[in-house]
């Protein structure tokens, strides 16, 4: 069974992680945490997740999950902490940030099997949401998404937690917020599961319109399929190709790259690069003719960019994702033609954020997981 550590006491935790020190170090608003730092706060949220009924249920192995996501959910409040011209101190995007610190930690410092490493990093990542869910202008949508990435009933222990652990006057409130939220998940069939759709055009229909409902099934289908590659360099994309769509045109930015000269330091060369493989594909697009399109594609912006394009054609999507253990890649990357530098690399994998199961019709991890 895998664990973020065996001795789980504080103190043992700030001498092991620079960044579980860090907490105590951080400022809190004294309106909504009169508890006083973050370190405080999280001691307060284990304590707070450890005594409730639900968790103590859960398996042994989802335990631990929720635990370390408790652990880290307020990672990178001490880098996005400051302190407005009227005193108030807010953290905003401490919850996005944090979730790709989580990823880095996870990955390089202590390798975490992909599966367990995804509902970690997504608990962080969505930690605050059953609070705001029905403030959201499309919280019905929002939630949908939500549920294809993480369990919402292991979401709604986070957060009862997250709010249990602190001092403040709107506590009430704030439970009942997360009571409404559980009621919305039940009532759209996506608590403890993701909402379930006919099929994965029905999902991506949905997904990509307004005013559309989520058991709409249409009559249009897709007219293509672009398989969409992702992962940092040397995680294997180009062997995974060869191997599985051997018969597939492939659009490569790094080919390009090497049929234009352009190094890939290079910025205004590259944008040329990534303009001349954006005709290319539509080449393809305008024909119906599926192709791969292979780059490291390592961020949702990036991704969206590219899907945005290939939607506008009526193309079905695949999105294959490649990965192995940290210490490999970076072997895998010292044995190739272009060899990216360990910093660059590094740069890109603190970026990471790994593609979610509703960004296309269909996502495919392929992750070898850490010896142990």
């Amino acid at each position: 069974m895998w664990t973020i550590s065996t001795n789980k006491s504080w103190d043992h935790l700030a001498q092991s992680f620079d960044w579980v020190r860090d907490m105590a170090l951080t400022p809190q608003d004294p309106q909504h945490h009169a508890e006083g730092d973050v370190a405080t706060h999280t001691r307060m949220v284990l304590e707070a997740l450890c005594a409730d009924a639900a968790y103590i249920e859960l398996t042994e192995q989802d335990r631990e999950i929720l635990w370390a996501a408790a652990l880290l959910h307020d990672v990178e409040k001490r880098s996005t902490t400051v302190t407005e011209p009227d005193g108030r101190i807010s953290s905003p995007g401490h919850a996005r940030k944090g979730a790709l610190t989580a990823r880095q930690i996870l990955y390089g410092e202590i390798p975490t099997p992909f599966a367990i490493r995804q509902q970690v990093t997504a608990l962080v990542r969505y930690h605050g949401f059953p609070l705001w869910a029905l403030e959201r202008p499309d919280p019905v949508k929002e939630l949908v998404k939500v549920s294809q990435e993480i369990d919402t009933r292991l979401l709604a222990m986070l957060a009862r937690a997250d709010v249990l652990g602190r001092i403040c006057a709107d506590k009430d409130e704030m439970l009942y917020r997360i009571g409404c939220f559980e009621a919305l998940c039940q009532e759209q069939q996506c608590w403890g599961a993701a909402r379930p759709f006919a099929t994965p055009h029905a999902r991506m229909h949905y997904l990509l319109h307004e005013n559309t409902h989520p058991d709409y099934v249409p009559f249009e289908q897709p007219v293509s399929e672009v398989i969409l590659m992702s992962g940092l360099p040397g995680a294997g994309k180009d062997t995974f190709i060869r191997r599985h769509y051997p018969n597939l045109p492939v659009v490569s930015l790094d080919g390009l790259r090497e049929e234009m000269g352009v190094s890939p330091t290079d910025a205004t060369g590259n944008g040329q690069v990534i303009q001349a493989a954006k005709e290319r594909a539509r080449v393809f697009l305008r024909k119906g003719t599926g192709f791969v399109w292979n780059a490291t594609n390592v961020t949702r912006q990036m991704r969206m960019q590219l899907l945005e394009l290939f939607f506008t054609y009526k193309a079905q999507v695949r999105i294959v994702y490649v990965e192995v253990p940290y210490r490999q890649l970076f072997r895998q990357n010292s044995n190739r033609e272009a060899v990216v530098p360990a910093l660059v690399l590094e740069k890109l994998a603190a970026k990471l954020e790994v593609p979610a199961a509703w960004e296309a019709h269909e996502v495919t991890w392929i992750a070898a997981d850490p010896a142990f």
